[in-house]
């Protein structure tokens, strides 16, 4: 049911075997493992915002050679969209600075894993949550029943609601039927599925329980949340793989656009590190096998990278018309100015090797934000650690910033590891703290830097960069490409 949507874009090309077996098997990878005749491809405190005046509708953007008229922004109050709160569940826990501030502290999170014996297995580590607590966010029968996937997803919804200052109480006087829940997963409720199987297997179709389908199925971390909330405007989940997230945020923003929605909790949520999950990545040759090092296994853009590392959480925002943030008096963390979705149609999980479809991803972002190649100097990278996926996205980068020299791009996934659906939030999350806080954090594990990447990906320290206008990339198996735009916000 899960197994498809749950796969990423990291640049892993499979195919069929030609010989012997039923066909189904995986042979060659050359996106991670080289096959034969395979070369591997070269703050500061923002404070409190005050309705003073209009937001300029043209800038004057200085580049390296000439200055250049900015694209026009969005000014309708009803259309700009804003981000007033945020939730996340992740292997550093569930507060937001402490989440930040170790990720500016170049600390890993990966290690062996312990919530399954996986002494069998030839990848044994990942970026597992552990002593997680829903405690206040879902009551004892619920928790004991849900998937991992749900409860972190409503732990994070409602986290990011009660940070935007939308608790029960205040919901309880709004027109619910304008806000609502988008929060996807690209596997789903795994556990439930791995768990309904198993039973199915081994005892008989009577054994399997009754929350095996609504537990599996990926539409629910939202409907729960929901359901817990009374959020009746919008609601459904996004599954593109690793880029469900960003299209999460693109979608529930253009439901804020076109007016049908106020407020929407929109992110992505996943908990795949089980069996399954582990397993099914061996089969597919697609994690690094630092059994010896799991907290310098993921190295982004090095040359001794050899695969992505499994994690798992979920990062979820609160976007909001800026009419609607201004009515309630909400804080402001950041501006939502834009995004693009796009398909390579190209491979089920290679990127083109001219780098089309992500490099018209970014293009077409940037065209919605109304925002200029020049603007940006920030990028939160998709950056999965694999041979072909890292130095696909920085080419395609390189497409559309004819000069990089002023711009600051990271890794996040060097921390956390890849956290498949939820990456996109978590990574969002991380992209906002930038900008509110002025510090960039490091790309961890950077030793010894491909030739091919000129960028600066603040190696191993981080960096005090104020941000002017960010971007933050995911993309996922089938091709799905996706980039949201961020910047501070101005009144």
């Amino acid at each position: 049911m899960a197994g498809i949507a749950g796969t990423c874009s990291s640049g892993v090309l499979l195919r069929a075997r030609e010989s012997g077996g039923n066909g189904a098997s995986l042979v060659q990878y050359s996106g991670l493992r080289p096959g034969n005749g395979m070369q591997t491809a070269q703050t500061r405190q923002r404070s409190s915002w005050f309705i003073s005046t209009p937001a300029p509708k043209c800038r004057t953007i200085k580049s390296m050679a000439s200055t250049v008229s900015a694209p026009k922004r969005e000014t309708d109050p009803k259309k700009r969209v804003v981000i007033t709160g945020m939730g996340l569940v992740s292997v550093f826990g569930s507060d937001i600075d402490a989440f930040y501030n170790k990720l500016l502290e170049g600390e890993s999170g990966i290690n062996l894993i312990d919530r399954f014996d996986a002494s069998k297995f030839s990848v044994r580590f990942a970026g597992q949550i552990r002593e997680f607590s829903s405690k206040g966010y879902i009551d004892g029968k619920n928790d004991r029943r849900l998937d991992d996937s749900w409860r972190y997803c409503l732990v994070s919804g409602k986290r990011a609601l009660e940070d935007a200052n939308l608790g029960t109480e205040v919901l309880e006087k709004m027109d619910r039927t304008k806000i609502g829940v988008l929060v996807g997963s690209g596997m789903g409720g795994l556990t439930a599925f791995s768990t309904g199987v198993e039973a199915l297997i081994q005892k008989g179709y009577k054994k399997i329980t009754p929350f095996f389908i609504p537990y599996s199925i990926t539409n629910m971390g939202s409907a729960l949340l929901a359901i817990d909330t009374g959020l009746m405007g919008p609601n459904y989940s996004i599954s593109t793989a690793c880029a469900t997230a960003n299209y999460c945020f693109f979608s529930a923003a253009n439901h804020i656009r076109r007016g049908e929605a106020d407020i929407m909790v929109a992110g992505g949520t996943e908990a795949a590190v089980i069996p399954t999950g582990v397993g099914g990545f061996i089969a597919c040759r697609a994690l690094s096998q630092r059994n010896d090092a799991p907290h310098k296994a993921s190295r982004p853009w090095d040359k001794d990278r050899d695969g992505f590392v499994m994690g798992e959480g979920a990062g979820v925002l609160i976007m909001e018309s800026l009419e609607s943030a201004m009515k309630r008096g909400a804080k402001i963390y950041a501006e939502y100015l834009g995004g693009a979705i796009t398909c390579d149609a190209h491979h089920m999980t290679d990127p083109r090797s001219d780098g089309l479809g992500v490099s018209s991803c970014i293009t077409k972002s940037l065209q919605d934000a109304g925002v200029s190649p020049e603007e940006v100097n920030y990028v939160n990278a998709h950056a999965t650690s694999t041979l072909a996926g890292d130095l696909a996205e920085v080419s395609a980068i390189k497409k559309v910033f004819k000069d990089t020299s002023e711009i600051k791009m990271n890794g996040t996934k060097s921390m956390i590891g890849h956290g498949l659906g939820a990456a996109g939030g978590l990574e969002a999350i991380a992209t906002i703290k930038a900008i509110r806080t002025g510090w960039v954090h490091p790309t961890i594990n950077q030793d010894n830097l491909e030739p091919a990447v000129t960028i600066d990906t603040v190696p191993n320290v981080k960096k005090k960069h104020e941000v002017n206008v960010a971007i933050s990339n995911s993309f996922g198996f089938g091709g799905h490409n996706s980039v949201v735009v961020f910047a501070p916000f101005t009144p």
